[in-house]
């Protein structure tokens, strides 16, 4: 079976912020490692090349894949920040209250941070942390 390429690693996130060479995308990189270490109480830390994540809790599946993820995290990516495990499944109310966003397999996609209601995703991250302490 295949290593889970999704580890923490020694890279800091401060590091990685600062060679986000997008002003915008590293402004809302920042704002976003605020806004998640308050609602879920974790620091922040890189898991693999690109993620900020925070926080961890393991899974296992039937086929007997396991392993460890972040919590909740984000990814600066070019065409715009990826925000994982807000659970958006389970998110129906609180999405058509967001804003401008699109999703893809389970992530939630902002070309801008100022294009959402900062507050709705903070109930979103709130939401999925407390579903998945809870699992």
């Amino acid at each position: 079976m295949a290593d889970n390429k999704t580890k923490p690693t020694k890279v800091t996130v401060g590091s990685f912020i600062k060679a986000i060479t997008d002003e915008t995308r590293r402004g809302d990189a920042a704002a976003l490692i605020r806004l998640m270490e308050t609602a879920t109480g974790e620091s922040a830390k890189m898991w693999g090349p690109a993620i900020v994540g925070f926080g961890s809790y393991h899974y296992k599946y039937e086929s007997g894949r396991e392993g460890d993820m972040p919590l909740v995290g984000f990814s600066p990516r070019k065409a715009a920040t990826v925000i994982y495990g807000l659970g958006l499944a389970d998110s129906g109310p609180l999405l058509t209250q967001l804003g401008n966003y699109t999703t893809g397999k389970g992530c939630l996609n902002i070309k801008k941070l100022s294009d959402v209601d900062q507050n709705v995703l903070t109930s979103m991250i709130l939401k999925a942390v407390t579903a998945r302490r809870s699992a």
